[in-house]
């Protein structure tokens, strides 16, 4: 298979040289095309730094990483930016939709940046709209729209430019448990699209729709677990197992 995303060795310190903290600790693995990965681990232990430094929002200390073969830690500038447009999706806990344009607007904007034609920008959006399910909301702002369907629409927004790499950072947080399952199922369907998403989570019954799970403990990978053929009830056992095993350190895990 191949390695959409890749981390070699990056570690991160915050601070001066009198008072350094070390957030990520000689971190490395890697994330295949097709992917759905859970990242967990309680507050402070690294898990949004991590996410950070693979949005290039933050920069690593020492270390690479790689999307798609290229080492995103050596961009800059013009080339950083073309990267984050073309190339990774985003879906944040708060959706971050733009108030003042209706669904349809916010998803065609990723697409009008890279002066896709309008011809098609409507033909993806309808097929990315009815593939999760928000055909009925697209002429509306996100004051008229649930919290499940605006997360909907800020999913159809990270995909409609069909990025390398999904970042989700806590996208259930937001979310009543109705609307958390529907779009979970959604994110399962984009798995098996091929799309590749990793995704930083506090919620063990999010992180049970992942194919993998990879806990985060002072900065480095504690334990993954790979749910194979479990069914996703016993992927949930496991990850519970996972997080007793962490003890007090992942009570804010559940």
């Amino acid at each position: 298979m191949e390695s959409i995303l890749k981390l070699e060795n990056i570690e991160k310190y915050y601070g001066s040289r009198s008072s350094l903290t070390k957030a990520i600790d000689n971190l490395s693995f890697e994330v295949e095309r097709g992917e759905f990965v859970a990242i967990m681990g309680a507050s402070g232990s690294g898990k949004t730094t991590l996410l950070n430094c693979i949005s290039t929002i933050d920069n690593v200390t020492s270390g690479h990483i790689y999307v798609a073969g290229v080492d995103i830690t050596k961009l800059k500038g013009n080339e950083l930016n073309k990267f984050r447009r073309e190339e990774l999706g985003f879906i944040f806990q708060d959706f971050n939709l733009l108030d003042t344009l209706t669904a349809y607007e916010n998803i065609a904007l990723a697409l009008s940046i890279q002066n896709v034609s309008a011809k098609e920008i409507d033909a993806k959006i309808k097929k990315v709209a009815e593939e999760l399910d928000i055909k009925d909301v697209l002429k509306k702002y996100p004051y008229q729209m649930s919290g499940g369907q605006k997360q909907r629409v800020a999913s159809a927004r990270a995909i409609i430019t069909n990025p390398k790499l999904i970042l989700a950072d806590e996208p259930t947080g937001a979310l009543d448990s109705k609307s958390s399952k529907m779009l979970l199922e959604k994110f399962n369907y984009l798995d098996k699209l091929g799309a590749t998403i990793l995704m930083v989570t506090h919620d063990a019954f999010t992180a049970s729709y992942a194919r993998r799970v990879i806990f985060i403990k002072d900065g480095k990978i504690f334990k993954e677990l790979h749910r194979g053929e479990c069914s996703r009830k016993e992927f949930f056992d496991k990850i519970i197992d996972v997080v007793t095993l962490l003890g007090g350190d992942m009570n804010d895990a559940l």
